[in-house]
């Protein structure tokens, strides 16, 4: 089964990495844009959310904004020997560091943690989506650890072909309450 999810995911990162700069900028802009006009945006206080690493769709302008209109920022801070990770206040792209695989992560020293339950929206990175809201993330555990106990509301945003027919769902994972792609929005939370 994990060879499955390990194909699917080397696949589908090497569909991303195919998109050309100008093709990344308009599409990320257009899955921020849709983001922005659901009740998951702007219902949200605070906003926990990945520093994006490319191919990934583009967080650091959804960041921007959210700084813009007053929203708290808080983002992962992964601790590798427990496999869990925090969340922590982000007021500056300049409270982060590159910690490993070249992830950026808040500075410890520079930054507050957020409790889960302060987080009203929480959006949830992977690679793969199914459109019942199950996602196939990057292997580490991490989300599918955090969101096992966080009550709060979950999104995440994919590129269009990132939305896939199928793949192994297990018992832990749990899916999101909204898909916003380029092209539209699933939500089979209200399905």
């Amino acid at each position: 089964m994990d060879i499955d999810k390990k194909a699917i995911r080397k696949q589908m990162l090497n569909r991303m990495k195919e998109l050309s700069k100008p093709e990344y900028e308009q599409l990320s802009y257009q899955i921020a844009c849709r983001f922005y006009r659901s009740p998951l945006w702007i219902g949200a206080k605070t906003i926990g959310i990945t520093v994006s690493k490319a191919p990934e769709t583009d967080t650091w302008q959804i960041i921007r904004r959210a700084w813009d209109e007053g929203k708290r920022v808080a983002v992962p801070k992964c601790m590798p020997q427990s496999k869990q990770m925090v969340f922590r206040e982000l007021k500056s792209f300049m409270d982060l560091e590159s910690v490993y695989y070249g992830l950026w992560e808040p500075i410890p020293k520079k930054t507050d943690e957020v409790p889960s339950e302060e987080i009203d929206t929480l959006v949830v990175p992977g690679l793969a989506y199914r459109k019942n809201g199950f996602r196939l993330g990057f292997g580490g555990g991490y989300y599918d650890r955090f969101l096992e106990h966080y009550k709060g509301r979950t999104v995440s945003l994919a590129f269009e072909m990132q939305v896939i027919s199928g793949f192994p769902v297990e018992n832990h994972d749990k899916p999101v309450e909204m898909i916003i792609t380029d092209q539209q929005v699933w939500a089979p939370g209200n399905a």
